[in-house]
């Protein structure tokens, strides 16, 4: 199965459901191979009944402006690009607003599967 993407602007967007004690709630991830672990912005994973505030579990993180720690939340489920994990570990991080979308879908989501993405037709798909 392939899912569309506009291949002209700068992030590929993936539409991504997350689902929490609260409820579920769609995201637009930015498909990032340069990250380890999925990350999913603190206002959106607070959306669906997570706390990050409480959570003890913390990991290290480089981001462009230096090295973090963020809360580790197990949650009860990602989807996205017809694939889904139930439970899902994701890094809660604060984003800027500048940044357009609820977070990464980090290579955590992708190992194990193939991953094609056509630049030409603007189509992703993982198997």
């Amino acid at each position: 199965m392939s899912f569309r993407f506009n291949p002209h602007q700068g992030l590929v967007i993936v539409p991504a459901e997350l689902t929490g004690p609260a409820g579920s709630a769609v995201l637009r991830l930015a498909l990032d191979t340069g990250a380890t672990a999925t990350v999913i912005g603190v206002a959106m994973l607070v959306a669906v009944g997570y706390d990050p505030a409480i959570v003890p579990d913390r990991s290290q993180i480089t981001t462009g402006s230096g090295v973090e720690f963020a809360a580790r939340i197990e949650t009860m489920a990602l989807k996205a690009l017809g694939q889904e994990w139930r439970p899902f570990p994701v890094l809660a991080h604060t984003l800027p607003p500048s940044a357009g979308v609820d977070g990464l879908l980090g290579l955590d989501f992708l190992r194990g599967k193939i991953i094609t993405v056509d630049f030409r037709k603007g189509l992703i798909s993982l198997s």
